[in-house]
């Protein structure tokens, strides 16, 4: 039995937004911070330093297949992401520091990702059961112009939530499975419209997935395609047969069928045979309380903050949207975004990998809440324009209040917080960074009043506001904020107090139970020959994780050596490092 649609969208209001003013907006989103910065803590600068470790490897083909940094694997068994910032790093020309080198592929990934999901969301609307209620004597939206406008929605929705703006400019694992879980989105869709790209998509998604360090996430999300697909098949023979019948149906046309089944079904067994066989599945399933210390409530709480702040605000539309198309769950539109959204939402639920579990989840809650949109009335429109006009301002003012107070001292509280939580910081001014800051906010006043004044309603203005406010807070963050912010979150400062102390040429340095981050940043920002610990060491100088000083005597005998000073990053009351040289030649 189909229902009827709950969307209710005339022609005019699915008017085109002009393709360069949303790849405009794209652009102001994924650009600022690719310039001017180096590798962060903690993820960030540990997932650099294997791609770095894999460009100058001369082991072979084997190394490539099991990435090591000073004997330790990485936490996520990933192998694409570490392959493509190496094959960065190898194809870059000199003059390109290697960090930006990666930084620009992954760049490409979050590009990949933002087309992904507009063509998902697009191929979604375009099915029937998503469509419009039919006018009485014409005028409703034609089914390629709502599409478009639904897919726009979609993409600027995916560009507001605040939890993709930090993951997404990283060089890490999780990027990389961002695109290609949107590559298996967008694949699920497009099938029944594009067999040929929709496969290729799919394939790329699942296995890509699966080599990008979620073979789990990878193998049920194909499964699930797989069982749906099975479904619409089964239900679209049944309507062939009625058709046959003389009996009136008027089920989707763009079906799956058994190309798409075997395509999907295919993508899933080929992942799974990959990942076993190269031991890339890590069964890590932690259900909440169960780690020492806490309890489920605790743990519920965070992740209950946790869901409410990293997709803001797509989960309010969510949940209108589930709401007017509950009749409709079984739609193609809302079943595969649900799906796609409740297999990370388990794996938030159930892996110490919360928030980058919970990355994978933005491009369904983001087509979930474009289809919100034709269901909205225009007060629910108005309410979510001015919030959003009211937090973007007033958090672009702040920003600017202490981009003034960290170059002029006034205010004098803004100041002095900078300089209480950035010990040791020294604010310099960069007429380039203020240019963009300046159009950034001129371009936000302008999207403003163009938003407040009079002019003919589109599906899609709902969430200007909201993505044209987090780009403009991002590029003002990573303009006006970014030396203070690079300094806070970079390992320089430790590693150029440890390179002041043990000089440029110190020769090697031993180290015992390092972070992975902290071995990167030795390694790049100091250049410095690590060497772990031994009983027979003849390093000078030796790196000591706070955390392992009980068991330092057992290797070594401590009346040799000297404790010369506890290295601390300025921002942070860990990460510290315990600085050691030796006695006697």
């Amino acid at each position: 039995m189909n229902h009827p649609t709950p969307a209710i969208v005339a022609q005019s209001a699915v008017r085109r937004l002009p393709r360069f003013a949303l790849i405009l907006l794209c652009a102001a989103y994924l650009m600022p911070g690719l310039l001017g910065r180096g590798p962060w803590k903690s993820e960030d600068i540990a997932s650099f330093g294997y791609m770095l470790e894999l460009a100058h490897t001369q082991e072979g083909i084997a190394r490539w297949f099991d990435p090591l940094l000073m004997g330790m694997r990485p936490e996520t068994l990933a192998l694409v992401p570490y392959w493509a910032g190496a094959w960065a790093i190898q194809l870059a020309p000199s003059w390109l520091n290697p960090d930006l080198a990666v930084r620009i592929v992954f760049a490409l990934f979050l590009w990949g990702a933002f087309s992904a999901t507009w063509y998902a969301v697009y191929y979604l609307a375009r099915t029937p059961g998503a469509q419009p209620v039919a006018f009485a004597f014409g005028g409703e939206a034609h089914p390629k112009d709502y599409a478009r406008a639904i897919a726009d929605g979609g993409l600027m929705a995916l560009i507001a939530c605040l939890g993709l703006a930090q993951l997404g400019h990283e060089t890490t694992p999780a990027l990389t499975q961002l695109f290609f879980v949107a590559s298996m989105f967008y694949g699920m869709a497009a099938l029944p419209y594009r067999l040929r790209t929709g496969s290729v998509a799919m394939v790329l998604g699942v296995v890509g997935m699966a080599l990008s360090g979620g073979p789990s996430v990878a193998m049920m999300l194909g499964a699930g395609c797989a069982l749906y697909a099975a479904y619409e098949w089964k239900r679209g023979a049944s309507a062939r047969a009625a058709d046959e019948d003389g009996l009136d149906t008027d089920d989707d046309v763009h079906g799956y069928g058994t190309a798409s089944l075997a395509v999907i079904a295919g993508a899933t067994l080929l992942a799974g045979v990959l990942a076993f066989s190269l031991d890339l599945v890590q069964w890590r399933i932690e259900l909440p309380g169960s780690r020492l210390g806490t309890t489920v409530g605790g743990e519920l709480g965070s992740l209950v903050r946790l869901l409410i702040w990293f997709t803001w605000p797509a989960w309010l539309l969510v949940l209108w949207a589930l709401w007017r198309w509950r009749r409709q769950l079984k739609a193609r539109h809302v079943a595969v975004p649900l799906w796609f959204m409740l297999v990370p939402l388990a794996a938030t639920c159930t892996t110490d990998f919360a928030q980058r579990s919970l990355l994978l989840a933005l491009p369904p809650l983001a087509t979930l809440s474009a289809f919100a949109l034709p269901t909205f009335r225009r007060s629910a429109s108005a309410l979510i324009d001015w919030f959003t006009l009211l937090f973007f301002s007033g958090s672009a003012l702040i920003i600017w209040v202490y981009y003034v107070a960290m170059q002029t001292g006034v205010p004098a509280k803004p100041a002095a917080n900078v300089a209480r939580l950035a010990p040791g910081f020294v604010p310099h001014y960069s007429t380039i960074a203020l240019l963009f800051a300046v159009a950034a906010t001129i371009a936000w006043a302008w999207l403003v009043r163009w938003r407040t004044g009079r002019h003919r309603a589109a599906l899609w203005k709902t969430l200007v506001l909201p993505a044209g406010g987090a780009a403009l807070c991002w590029t003002l963050v990573m303009t006006l904020w970014l030396p203070p912010l690079d300094y806070a979150r970079s390992y320089v400062p430790q590693v150029e107090a440890v390179k002041q102390l043990v000089g440029e040429d110190p020769g090697c340095i031993a180290e015992l139970e390092l972070e992975r981050a902290h071995i990167a940043a030795l390694r790049y920002h100091g250049k410095f020959t690590l060497q772990t610990l031994k009983p027979d060491s003849r390093c000078r100088w030796l790196l000591v994780n706070p955390e392992a000083i009980g068991g330092l005597h057992d290797i070594i005998d401590l009346h040799q050596w000297r404790l010369i000073r506890t290295l601390r990053r300025p921002t942070a009351k860990t990460d510290d490092l315990l600085l050691y040289q030796r006695l006697t030649p």
